[in-house]
């Protein structure tokens, strides 16, 4: 068992805590156990902690478990940077954009 790093941390704006930067899968599950919202422990809380133990473990990648616990947060509102987590809020627009071919 081995804690392992994320290619880039995450920063949460946390309720009651402020701004917490998490950089290893042991990091974001202390964080999903202790800091996260009651309210926001469904599904997605679920997939994370279960991805990030399963990292922990070496049965997962860190960026399986880093975009696991982004997809979380993103889902309970409290990640800080949404595009430097590598995933874009629902509404946002795709970064690809179709051209018609010039004549």
């Amino acid at each position: 068992m081995a804690d392992i790093d994320f290619a880039d941390p995450v920063t949460l704006r946390l309720p009651g805590n402020g701004p917490r930067k998490v950089a290893t899968a042991f990091e974001a599950l202390e964080c999903l156990e202790r800091d996260w919202p009651d309210w926001a422990r469904g599904r997605r809380w679920r997939n994370a902690v279960a991805t990030c133990k399963d990292a922990i473990d070496g049965w997962r990648s860190s960026m399986e478990a880093r975009r696991s616990f982004v997809k979380a947060a993103m889902r309970a509102g409290i990640v800080q940077r949404a595009r430097r987590a590598g995933l874009r809020p629902r509404n946002a627009p795709a970064r690809h954009v179709m051209f018609a071919a010039s004549q």
